[in-house]
């Protein structure tokens, strides 16, 4: 199947799985409290990512797992402030967004049957996301485990780095 026709698909199943729920609310009204408003909205985007994710999967569409997992993963972190309230977080929880890129990757190369590709190349921007999202929250005062050593994790990330280069060299 060529790649156009995989993108008609993907575009067709997402329409017609949104045309069903919305015929479900109108027939079964029951249902209508499970019905997205102010307080969930942003299980929508979660919704989307995990839409684009079916569609990779029925049309064995691998590259499509990376931006399932970005839109996914912001997806969760606006339910997570919309819930809390704690929009400010956002400040250093961008930082999340390289290790959605990560889980993209390694379920992508995941799929293609190659689990040592999906360790070394998903691994990375997830070991990088998550360093990065423990020092800015570290630095934001969002989390104090680490207290006046915060800098310490970016010497833990320097070293990773560092280790990556030397690593990939062999």
């Amino acid at each position: 199947m060529n790649q156009p026709n995989r993108g008609r698909i993907i575009f067709a199943l997402m329409l017609i799985l949104f045309g069903v729920y919305l015929l479900a609310l109108q027939f079964f009204p029951a249902l209508r409290i499970y019905q997205l408003n102010e307080s969930n909205w942003p299980l929508l985007i979660v919704a989307a990512g995990a839409l684009v994710l079916v569609g990779a999967l029925l049309t064995w569409s691998p590259n499509l797992m990376v931006p399932a997992a970005v839109i996914g993963g912001i997806g969760g972190i606006l339910y997570w402030q919309n819930t809390t309230n704690n929009w400010a977080s956002w400040a250093y929880v961008w930082t999340l967004i390289p290790a959605f890129v990560g889980v993209g990757i390694f379920l992508m190369h995941l799929m293609q049957g190659n689990l040592r590709q999906a360790i070394v190349a998903g691994g990375a921007p997830i070991l990088v996301g998550l360093a990065a999202f423990l020092i800015f929250a570290s630095f934001f005062g969002a989390i104090g485990m680490f207290g006046q050593y915060w800098p310490l994790l970016l010497v833990l990330l320097g070293v990773i780095l560092l280790a990556q280069v030397f690593w990939r060299r062999k």
